[in-house]
């Protein structure tokens, strides 16, 4: 006879609540799946393009509300901090990126390798690095406001390195330019503008809001998806390319983890600003650069953007096991590179800060990505 009692029910949740892939990257390959069978054609193509926009448009409007100019600008004092996070995001990623050239083609198909090279210019991420900063016991504050200054830089820089690097693929003409202000930088703008009437109800409905965020980056994912199948571009990638796209972003991620802690230390920070920048280094946000693959890829967006949904997956996953390791450092320690793993799973969860409902972080609670 099957156990249904509460405490059965409980263990059963909990047990789901491990599994390594959360509920939100589920419903990203669920979407992709989606789009593989029933990919949008001629009108309803249109249809939902348009959706996407306007989904794009309310997603930026709310991170304009969300931001706390005060923080932000408060934030300025620590500017070495700042300096280190943005150029391991601008300047170390895309010379990964093009270290990784000699991988085309034995390896990579060369639009994989753009795939690649668009996740090595996209901005870091938010939300992630805030929660993963703060279960590690690191500096939060700084975590805010490096995430919030690589997200705003990212509406420039993303765009000009994607046309510097990749070339003639990327939209970057004054048109480009002018749909990438329409679409994300005016509706943040406008959102900034309206953050006194609307940000405390912003921050009430946060977990409601964050579903527009999801439903936006899932919507996005279907609509490039979708293309990609009408024009036959997923025939060109075989599992074998898939393992190895997997293993050189797997490569990637270990790189720039490495080369952040290793920087910060040699740089004399303190260890909680050192892991803010661990963080805020080796991330990317899936939340800004999917619309931003759509306005500059368009219809060629599909594989482009599967690299980094696959870096997104494996840094929620590395990371996660990173901040409960740090968590666990004694008051005293000033390397958190030689903290002993935490001896079981409970000692791990008693010291996290809440982030879920459980008080455990998941990788579900970092998937949303917002300031």
């Amino acid at each position: 006879m099957q156990d249904d009692t509460p405490g059965h029910r409980s263990r059963l949740l909990g047990a789901m609540r491990r599994l390594p892939i959360d509920p939100y990257i589920a419903a990203l390959l669920g979407t992709v799946a989606l789009a593989a069978v029933l990919p949008a054609r001629g009108h309803a193509a249109s249809t939902f393009g348009v959706g996407a926009d306007v989904a794009v448009g309310l997603l930026f409007f709310l991170y304009g509300a969300r931001l706390s100019t005060g923080e932000a600008v408060a934030g300025l004092r620590h500017w070495r901090l700042h300096l280190t996070i943005v150029c391991c995001t601008f300047v170390v990623f895309p010379a990964f990126g093009l270290a990784a050239s000699g991988l085309v083609p034995q390896v990579l198909t060369r639009d994989l390798y753009v795939g690649l090279l668009f996740l090595c210019v996209v901005p870091s991420t938010v939300q992630s690095s805030i929660a993963l900063t703060s279960v590690a016991r690191g500096n939060v504050p700084a975590a805010i406001c490096a995430g919030t200054y690589s997200s705003l830089l990212g509406m420039l820089a993303t765009p000009l390195l994607a046309a510097w690097l990749i070339g003639s693929r990327v939209d970057v003409s004054a048109s480009g330019l002018i749909s990438i202000g329409t679409q994300l930088l005016a509706p943040f703008l406008a959102g900034q503008l309206l953050r006194p009437w609307l940000g405390a109800f912003v921050t009430r409905h946060k977990r409601w809001l964050g579903l527009v965020d999801r439903g936006s980056i899932l919507l996005v994912v279907y609509c490039a998806f979708s293309a990609g199948m009408v024009q036959g571009v997923w025939q060109q990638v075989t599992p074998a390319r898939l393992a190895a796209l997997f293993a050189v972003t797997a490569a990637l991620l270990g790189a720039t983890l490495g080369l952040t802690a290793t920087l910060s230390r040699r740089l004399g920070f303190a260890v909680e600003d050192r892991i803010a920048i661990v963080f805020g280094g080796a991330t990317k946000s899936l939340a800004a650069g999917l619309p931003m693959a759509a306005v500059l890829f368009g219809a060629h967006a599909g594989t482009t953007i599967l690299p980094l949904m696959l870096y997104h997956q494996l840094q929620l996953i590395v990371c996660s096991v990173l901040s409960g390791r740090w968590a666990q450092r004694p008051d005293d320690v000033r390397d958190f590179g030689h903290v002993p793993a935490p001896p079981t799973p409970c000692a791990a969860e008693a010291t996290a800060v809440p982030v879920g409902d459980d008080n455990r972080p998941r990788a579900g609670d970092l998937a949303p990505e917002h300031p």
